[in-house]
């Protein structure tokens, strides 16, 4: 007997009113509601009430934990200057005498950037140490206890601005004083936020530099009591024995090929256009990369990197294609590897991935955040923002998007995405509306390598969720231009893990 019916359901792309019958996980059947009643037996039946029912959601980019975290810590993306960050800590009350941990500061406006100081920060937390990331997650502010512990790492500042080896130390550092429960806490609080935002599945981009190895298998079975389909990558060349014992899908995600433009540490062709001389940080060089997909391809598992500046993909699909002599095109097709951000790549770069079906799993909110000729990218880069993530060209030529959030980078909003790639803010690089939303749902499966979901059709998993809308666009799709559709009900495998109160 059919598990669910959900009757009078507006689908994307059809006119008219739809059911779907839903047994044993999978869509069993799609058709007009009039032709519904040979479901009528169900355990359930469910009236839509007209609204749309669509594939749920996939975000292709998040850290669980610092999800998480941030979601209950201070929050600093109001801070618009060096004093202002000062203030809202100083305002903080905190819990007894555990660090100050804090997410979200964006310097690239700052007029006061010149005075930051580690010691100031003491003074601002009272005394408590404090870990203070920025938007990019690339660098970070600490007070002087912390500042200790990555004193003569590369990155290092006296004035307590941290980055690259002195980042991932003080990281390191907190992580190791992280207890099980308060990484299970933050990743519960993480994975009910996807639910209530109408997502089943998330790409977790774990990796060494970013947290414990402990935070697999809590992500894994807090995922499964929420209802998610987790797909989780850890960033580390030559972890096979790891990969193998976890059972990961790959050594992907964020294994950086460099860093962020924000941080001013990722790897560019020519100097910053704010800090003449600099050229970010490459981390990998072709060879190292294209030793890592050879043996990741001949192992079976999926291949990535983090990779933002020009120079960074130039050597990254360099690697790629000397992987490719090695191991053959198809496959490399196969493997489905897959890069992170994709934030400049030239013409030349996207014709590699598209030839060897390399997946881009990408942020829009990056481009609405920052992109245009008055924001961070044009600082960092000049005009050469208008070339920045490229949507509309790597999908012309071949290559398939994922988008994610990168969260807690930027919030879990997967229409604000949606949106976001829309609007994009150099027009020759915005997507339609179909486009942009089987990025952010079929184009998320199959990068995770899961071709079961993302499409409304029999035999598909019913990952699902119902949204009521407020307006509709001339074609038919959701007007997202004032109003993104409010989640009602939220389906992983035919079962409801997020409804809206009643």
């Amino acid at each position: 007997m059919t598990q669910t019916l959900i009757r009078d359901a507006r689908l994307l792309g059809h006119e008219g009113s739809w059911a779907l019958a839903i047994d044993a996980g999978a869509i069993l059947w799609v058709g007009a509601d009039e032709r519904a009643s040979a479901y009528s037996g169900a355990h359930e039946v469910i009236d839509a009430q007209g609204d749309l029912v669509a594939p749920a959601f996939v975000d292709a980019h998040v850290h669980l934990v610092q999800t998480g975290m941030a979601l209950g810590q201070l929050d600093l993306t109001s801070a618009r200057s060096w004093a202002d960050l000062l203030a809202l800590v100083a305002q903080h009350p905190g819990q007894d005498s555990s660090p100050v941990i804090a997410w979200g500061w964006d310097d690239a406006r700052w007029p006061d950037a010149d005075l930051i100081d580690a010691g100031a920060l003491a003074i601002a937390t009272r005394g408590r140490e404090a870990y203070l990331a920025r938007v990019d997650g690339h660098s970070a502010l600490v007070t002087p206890g912390l500042l200790q512990v990555a004193r003569g790492a590369e990155g290092y500042r006296p004035s307590g601005r941290i980055e690259r080896d002195a980042h991932h130390l003080v990281r390191a550092r907190l992580d190791a004083e992280t207890t099980n429960d308060h990484r299970r806490r933050a990743v519960r609080a993480g994975c009910e936020e996807l639910a209530g935002r109408g997502v089943v599945g998330f790409h977790e981009n774990a990796a060494p530099h970013i947290g414990s190895v402990e935070e697999i298998a809590i992500i894994r079975e807090v995922a499964g009591e929420v209802g998610l389909r987790p797909t989780i990558y850890w960033g580390e060349t030559g972890a096979y024995a790891l990969a193998r014992e976890h059972g990961l899908p790959g050594l992907a995600g964020d294994l950086n090929a460099d860093g962020a433009l924000g941080s001013r540490t990722a790897a560019l062709r020519t100097d910053y256009r704010d800090a003449p001389g600099e050229r970010g940080h490459a981390y990998l060089s072709e060879t190292e990369i294209a030793d890592h997909v050879t043996e990741c391809t001949r192992r079976g598992l999926q291949a990535g990197f983090h990779c933002i500046g020009d120079l960074a993909l130039d050597t990254v699909a360099a690697g790629l294609s000397l992987a490719a002599q090695r191991c053959g095109l198809e496959a490399i097709r196969a493997a489905r590897h897959r890069l992170e951000h994709v934030e400049m790549p030239s013409d030349s770069v996207i014709a590699v991935l598209a030839r060897l079906g390399v997946h881009a799993s990408v942020q829009p909110a990056f481009d609405a955040a920052w992109g245009g000729p008055t924001q961070m990218y044009a600082d960092r880069v000049g005009e050469r923002w208008r070339a920045m993530n490229p949507l509309r060209a790597m999908v012309e030529a071949g290559v398939s998007l994922a988008f994610g959030s990168d969260s807690p980078v930027t919030p879990i909003d997967p229409w604000g995405g949606v949106a976001a790639a829309m609007h994009h803010r150099n027009t020759d690089q915005r997507l339609d509306f179909q486009a942009a939303f089987a990025a952010h749902t079929l184009g998320g499966w199959r990068a995770g390598k899961d071709d079961a979901s993302g499409r409304i059709a029999a035999g598909q998993r019913a990952d699902l969720a119902r949204w009521e809308v407020s307006a509709y666009a001339e074609d038919g799709n959701p007007d997202l231009t004032e109003h993104h559709p409010r989640l009602r009900q939220c389906w992983s495998a035919g079962r409801t893990i997020w409804k809206e109160p009643a």
